[in-house]
């Protein structure tokens, strides 16, 4: 009696290059705050509070949206700096960005009632999660080691 049985093909997992690692958070992230930052349009008051003039406790001015705008066009530009820096300065870069950007995204709470714990919680959380993550990924890029200096008398 013959057992015909069939092995599953196996998929092939390619490694990833950090580069793109790191464009894939950034990505994330920045969808996240993009949606985060849309999602509070609803919360009871904000609108009220935009068409006077107040974006939480700062008057709308040219100086507070060029801020704004800011705050999103960095993570905006780490996406394409992660694909296209050197390595050395791809790794500073998304060091000293992720971690400048951890207390940005944790004072989004500040003033927050315990009743939007949850939302709050959950989109920092998350964000912190994905800040975490290019961290990790931009601290342990892999190292080239070194080839052996070949020198004319050795050849």
């Amino acid at each position: 009696m013959t057992i015909r049985t069939t092995t599953p093909d196996l998929l092939d997992n390619p490694p990833i290059p950090v580069q793109a690692k790191l464009a894939a958070a950034w990505a994330s992230f920045m969808f996240l705050y993009v949606y985060v930052d849309y999602f509070h349009l609803y919360k009871p008051g904000t609108i009220d509070g935009i068409l006077v003039g107040v974006v939480f406790e700062f008057d709308i001015s040219p100086a507070l949206m060029t801020v704004f705008l800011a705050l999103i066009a960095i993570p905006a530009l780490m996406v394409m700096l992660s694909m296209t820096l050197t390595a050395r300065a791809n790794r500073t870069t998304n060091l000293v960005v992720a971690s400048l950007y951890v207390p940005v995204t944790v004072f989004n709470a500040v003033g927050e009632s315990w009743d939007w714990a949850a939302f709050y919680g959950l989109s920092i959380g998350i964000e912190v999660l994905l800040l975490a993550f290019i961290l990790r990924s931009a601290w342990t890029w892999p190292r080239r080691v070194a080839s052996p200096v070949t020198t004319a008398a050795t050849v």
